[in-house]
């Protein structure tokens, strides 16, 4: 399969969702106005992605992140030069300057700046080679960096990559302690000495993301924001698609199970077997309370995992579902909890408000889908 077009046809998000449904493996390659990049997928995963607008290499990061020093990113350099084909990071390993493990983070974020990068291109041609995974010669970049082993789910770098845009806080370079994982809490104290009154988490989020819901490129667009507003109040959630007898898992965020995406699109859960999930479709209102237990439910949270160790509860005792009304019907689904450690859960207002409006734009997002193939119809039946 070669996937070809352009970003103003199709969005990267819709792209993502396409090689990551599919499980697909190969190369996407994106060319735009002055840069291009590339991105290697496997099994519907990221695994490596490389900029030509990135600063330096991957040896560049760590020498900036205080990983490494400036004579063993020089020492990597002049064996690259005998060695053109072997990466910086490689080199770098060999030599035993850095650990597999730091290389395994210091990518992961590399990958990440490159999607952040990408999501704010509005032009430019795409074309994805399946099983194609030669990174030789794709684009012209210094370095081909490290292959991370396990891939990237591709819609938390989208979720990611647009809060970062939000925050307008990326910097040019990571920091040793995002580097090597020992990043030290805390947060910042106003001039005055104290601390400040913090926002609540749903009101933020609803400041944030309210005015991207005004235009989105695609229904998966919307389905993306939804799931990113959640996570900030939420340490877990799934949103399900649902029909007149069924919901299906569409995407998942926080998820501490082994394929967690492909698992949750996997899933299929009867309404008809679930007196509690089907009262919840039917009166079309968020519900906020303790889960009750039947077939589907008790599936379900099997399914998902349990509780912590230290929450010594395998059942959530505080859940929130929030139905997606678009024509008038519930067209999807969100639950969220927070069962990994009990936490309470908080106010979820602005989740609300946020999950009606997004109601709204799926609703103008298939109207105008369906005029989209409308107007194809007219054209096709013109032409014959």
């Amino acid at each position: 399969m070669s996937l070809v077009g352009r970003l103003e046809d199709l969005a990267l998000s819709d792209i993502f969702q396409i090689l990551s449904i599919g499980k697909k493996t190969g190369t996407l390659v994106i060319k735009g106005t002055t840069d291009s990049a590339m991105i290697v997928f496997k099994n519907g995963l990221v695994v490596r992605a490389e900029n030509s607008a990135l600063n330096g290499t991957i040896g560049h990061d760590l020498l900036h992140g205080s990983v490494i020093k400036e004579s063993a990113l020089q020492m990597a350099l002049e064996v690259k030069k005998k060695l053109p084909a072997t990466s910086i990071a490689e080199i770098l390993f060999e030599l035993g300057a850095v650990n597999r493990d730091v290389l395994e983070r210091a990518s992961k974020k590399r990958i990440e700046r490159v999607v952040y990068q990408l999501l704010l291109w509005q032009e430019g041609d795409f074309q994805f080679e399946l099983d194609d995974l030669d990174i030789k010669d794709k684009i012209e970049v210094e370095d081909p960096g490290w292959e991370v082993s396990k891939g990237i789910s591709p819609e938390y770098l989208l979720m990611e990559g647009a809060r970062v845009h939000d925050e307008s806080s990326q910097p040019e370079y990571v920091s040793n302690e995002e580097l090597t994982g020992e990043a030290e809490e805390g947060g910042w104290e106003t001039d005055w000495g104290g601390q400040p009154v913090a926002e609540r988490k749903d009101i933020s989020a609803l400041k944030a993301l309210t005015q991207e819901l005004r235009f989105p490129n695609s229904a998966s667009e919307i389905t993306l924001l939804i799931l990113r507003f959640a996570s900030d109040i939420f340490q877990r959630g799934i949103l399900f698609m649902a029909g007149e007898k069924e919901i299906v898992g569409l995407g998942q965020f926080g998820l501490e199970i082994e394929r967690a995406d492909e698992k949750i699109r996997e899933t299929k859960l009867p309404l008809k077997d679930s007196p509690f999930l089907t009262k919840i479709v039917n009166e079309t209102h968020s519900y906020r309370g303790r889960m009750e237990k039947d077939k589907i439910t008790e599936s379900l949270i099997k399914e998902i995992g349990g509780g912590s160790a230290a929450s010594r509860n395998d059942w959530p005792t505080d859940v929130a579902i929030f139905p997606i009304i678009a024509e008038g019907r519930v067209a999807a689904m969100l639950y969220c909890d927070n069962l990994p450690t009990g936490e309470a859960i908080t106010e979820t207002e602005g989740l609300d408000i946020f999950v009606s409006q997004a109601g709204l734009a799926l609703e103008k997002a298939l109207l105008q889908r369906r005029l989209q193939e409308m107007q194809s119809n007219i054209e096709n039946k013109t032409k014959m």
